[in-house]
């Protein structure tokens, strides 16, 4: 089968075997914002090579401004549920497929407002089996980083924070870009860690952003080095906000799933914050749906 993890940028396909091992794949920026509602066309280019049947797709492809929009399962939620809200949508564009959509995860719990996901919950699906029972604690870090709660082989509670977008947004729209290098691809770890320790000051985030400014126009920090400052000051006041630090008891680690950049990142916070980690790659996404996808098939 095959396995799409289709975002709001990105599409990552995966050909799987039987067993659920990942032999081929593919990557590109045709996210759900560029295909301009042209996604039979999109999907049929990705997967041409592959004579695959069935085709899982996961993540913004079933949103309200996806392709086909997908209901949200509400926590707490383990693979059998999410396996059964599973649903088969008839595309005529692609006869000699069949295309698999899998729901959202919604979480009610929170009396101030609900919080939801969209493509993470197939990542948490490979890892459910893995894990024991009790509570455990998984940060997807990302445009929105996700901070997961499993409870028992379910999911129990997730929470968003708009890291990601939040540095994207004041590097590429704001005055403390101006002051920045365009290409941030340079990791300075000293300029990182101070951002980290300044989050820790209770004078709050807003008055710590403009002091990225103020560190800039004082050259304090370079240019160069500025980036990776507030990306240590975000990712410290995620981390702070994230209750890790208030659950009791307190966990020894949290896993984490995602792409190697951002992984060492969190990582690196963590770990300076005395919480152990587990890393995990982010194709966790094909395997978990591959997961699901045998659930459904079974049940057919």
């Amino acid at each position: 089968m095959i396995a799409v993890d289709w975002g709001s940028t990105r599409l990552r396909a995966y050909r799987l075997d039987a067993a659920g091992n990942v032999i081929a794949q593919q990557r590109n920026d045709h996210g759900v914002l560029a295909c301009n509602g042209d996604f039979a066309a999109v999907l049929a280019s990705v997967v041409e090579p592959w004579d695959d049947t069935d085709i899982m797709l996961s993540g913004m492809i079933g949103s309200r401004g996806g392709w086909h929009e997908q209901p949200y399962v509400d926590c707490p939620a383990g693979i059998a549920e999410l396996g059964e809200a599973v649903s088969l949508v008839p595309v005529p564009e692609l006869p000699t497929r069949r295309l698999w959509f899998v729901p959202g995860v919604a979480d009610h719990t929170a009396p101030e407002a609900p919080d939801v996901m969209r493509g993470e919950e197939t990542q948490v699906c490979a890892l459910l089996g893995l894990l024991q029972q009790g509570t455990h604690l998984l940060c997807l870090p990302g445009t929105h980083s996700k901070w997961i709660t499993v409870r028992d082989g379910r999911i129990a509670n997730v929470s968003t924070a708009m890291t990601g977008e939040t540095y994207a947004v004041l590097r590429q729209h704001s005055v403390l870009g101006k002051l920045m290098d365009k290409d941030d691809s340079r990791f300075d770890a000293h300029a990182f860690d101070a951002g980290l320790r300044r989050s820790a000051d209770d004078s709050g985030l807003l008055h710590h952003l403009f002091g990225v400014r103020t560190l800039g126009l004082f050259n304090q920090w370079s240019a160069a080095a500025l980036p990776s400052y507030l990306s240590g000051l975000l990712i410290g006041h995620e981390v702070r906000a994230s209750g890790v630090f208030t659950r009791t008891p307190r966990p020894a680690q949290v896993h984490l799933i995602g792409n190697d950049r951002l992984l060492a990142a969190y990582a690196r916070t963590l770990v300076a914050l005395g919480i152990g980690v587990q890393r995990h790659p982010e194709h966790l996404a094909a395997n978990g749906m591959h997961a699901l996808w045998q659930l459904r098939a079974q049940a057919m």
